[in-house]
């Protein structure tokens, strides 16, 4: 590597590693606003002896087991998105993919709402795995169909959308032909809502992150070499399908699990990757980071304005993430239509 290429590579390293405390920080301290604010305010002294284990007020019992919970699942629940579409973008090589827009949420959507409808008395423990299973069937049939001496992104990003529409009607039908006294369960659920969110679904939720976030970052490399084209990558001795197998299992995994715990929270997956892009560039090795940041932050504020903007409600989550997504789908269709 020349002088000159070696000094870019150390100014775009010194760049990616401010880019990345800069979003920790501002992660940490939204999430301190939200332990904050609320029906009732806590200042901030109160927050940090909780944290610490050392309050002995009143407050400790809201921070702790209300507030405390919420907020780390908006933050795991966001990243996971983001990162979901971010690999989806990647695999695709299709800014609008993400998970809601190909069929994945669906799927898992249709399997929880089933398994709410004809069981009782589960474990939230049990969702993410319900929910993981139906993104995961509807992912190989999206592929299966896609399937031509292999599959093209167009063909996939085409026949996700005709399932994604398939799986919100099945949806419907389960919905209706449920219980009663369970549809404003599932509808809350469909909606994306973190509220009510406890350490169960922490606990639930959080080993699948774990996992499959380092997975990704690890295959990162992969997805850069995808990103130049399938002759290319062919070239370079990437194993195209089964690569790209994988990333949808891994992009299926944390989607699924994300929906299973928060319901159909929409667009985190599309508007955390673009946002990244603009911020990091196109190395999946930055990227997928940021993403995550950019997710849990983008989650974060829009629980906290659904907890905030129409007080005594709790509106979830999803109605603003959607609220924000929906426009800024039309004018990433609308570019890419002038382009």
């Amino acid at each position: 590597m020349s002088r000159e290429g070696g000094n870019m590579h150390r100014k775009r390293t010194r760049k990616s590693i401010v880019l990345l405390i800069g979003l920790c920080l501002l992660t940490v301290f939204l999430s301190l606003v939200c332990l904050s604010l609320g029906g009732v305010t806590i200042p901030l002294k109160e927050i940090i002896l909780s944290l610490v284990g050392r309050n002995a007020e009143g407050s400790d019992l809201i921070i702790m087991q209300f507030r405390l919970p919420r907020i780390v699942a908006a933050l795991l629940i966001g990243a996971a998105l983001a990162v979901s579409g971010a690999v989806l973008q990647g695999v695709i090589r299709n800014p609008l993919a993400s998970p809601d827009l190909v069929g994945i949420t669906g799927g898992a959507s249709v399997a929880v709402v089933a398994f709410m409808t004809l069981f009782t008395g589960y474990s939230i423990h049990w969702i993410p795995w319900i929910a993981v299973a139906g993104a995961f069937v509807t992912a190989l049939l999206s592929y299966a169909l896609a399937w031509s001496k292999g599959v093209s992104p167009f063909r996939l990003v085409l026949i996700g959308l005709g399932i994604s529409t398939a799986m919100g009607a099945l949806t419907m039908f389960l919905l209706i032909s449920g219980p009663a006294y369970l549809a404003a369960q599932v509808l809350n659920w469909m909606t994306g809502s973190i509220y009510g969110t406890n350490w169960s679904y922490i606990n639930a939720l959080w080993p699948w992150i774990a996992v499959f976030f380092p997975l990704t970052l690890w295959h990162a490399r992969e997805l850069n070499v995808q990103s130049l084209g399938d002759e290319i990558a062919v070239g370079l001795g990437n194993r195209l399908q089964l690569s790209r197998l994988v990333f949808i299992f891994y992009s299926v995994a944390l989607a699924g699990a994300a929906v299973g715990v928060a319901g159909t929270i929409s667009f985190i997956g599309l508007l955390a990757p673009h946002m990244a892009r603009r911020l990091a560039g196109r190395s999946y090795r930055i990227l997928i980071p940021v993403s995550a940041l950019l997710g849990a932050i983008l989650l974060l504020l829009a629980d906290l304005a659904g907890r905030m903007l129409f007080q005594p409600l709790d509106i979830p989550a999803g109605v603003f993430t959607a609220g924000i997504g929906a426009p800024f789908f039309m004018y990433l269709l609308f570019r890419r239509k002038k382009g």
